[in-house]
């Protein structure tokens, strides 16, 4: 077992792929002993297969995962923490809004946390979409009785065990947070940094992701109200 992975879901970033290995790897190597960047191809069309090839080829600390097809964000996440040899399984998004240094910003949390979930500060993003943001996670909250301010923060960082906890069906990479503490495990919020993206365009929509969003949170707070929670006396 290594002590880090990083989990990258990764679809058309092909101007991305050079930056993000070198930024991860900048970031990584003062910290961890052993570590792995497992990154996960969600059916590509844009020669990223080529260049994680590439990558993989250059650095036997990078596992590269290829979709046949677009799976979505849920199942490139997925797959990447049920493949995971990590102790610590870190996410990241392959645009580099979210510095991989903020890795190690969460890291002292684990000795008392289980999940440490980033909360963008100074947001370098639109107006439209940080107000959108914002009233999602609200309403999420609300739904799902949870309290997290940054549901949808790329940067994560949580225990091995944390991710052998999960069942995600698609969309719930936005609760990871929210069904760790379902899943009976604590989560702290840290602040983390964010930058502009430089390259290529997101590949979601705001609107798509508020409507999506709403569905999947009115499913994960039926899945609260749904949970068996028992205790055991003198146990």
């Amino acid at each position: 077992m290594v002590e880090l992975t990083i989990v990258v879901p990764i679809y058309n970033e092909v101007e991305n792929l050079e930056r993000l290995y070198r930024a991860v790897t900048d970031a990584v190597q003062p910290h961890a002993e052993s570590y792995e960047i497992l990154l996960v191809n969600d059916g590509s069309s844009d020669g990223s297969y080529e260049k994680l090839e590439e990558l993989a080829g250059l650095d036997s600390r990078v596992k590269v995962m290829h979709f046949e097809k677009n799976c979505g964000q849920t199942a490139a996440i997925y797959a990447g923490i049920k493949h995971a040899n990590g102790r610590y399984i870190a996410t990241i998004d392959a645009d580099l809004q979210t510095d991989p240094n903020d890795i190690f910003t969460l890291m002292p949390y684990m000795k008392d946390y289980d999940f440490a979930n980033g909360t963008r500060v100074r947001r370098q993003d639109s107006l439209v979409k940080k107000v959108s943001s914002r009233i999602g996670n609200g309403v999420r909250n609300w739904i799902t009785k949870d309290r997290v301010q940054d549901t949808g923060c790329p940067m994560k960082l949580f225990k091995r065990e944390v991710g052998e906890s999960y069942v995600l069906y698609e969309g719930f990479h936005r609760f990871l947070p929210t069904l760790a503490r379902m899943n009976g495990f604590s989560v702290v919020e840290v602040a983390v940094t964010h930058r502009p993206r430089e390259y290529g365009a997101s590949k979601y929509g705001v609107l798509d992701r508020a409507f999506v969003g709403l569905m999947d949170a009115i499913v994960i707070g039926w899945l609260h109200k749904r949970s068996i929670r028992y205790k055991i006396r003198g146990e």
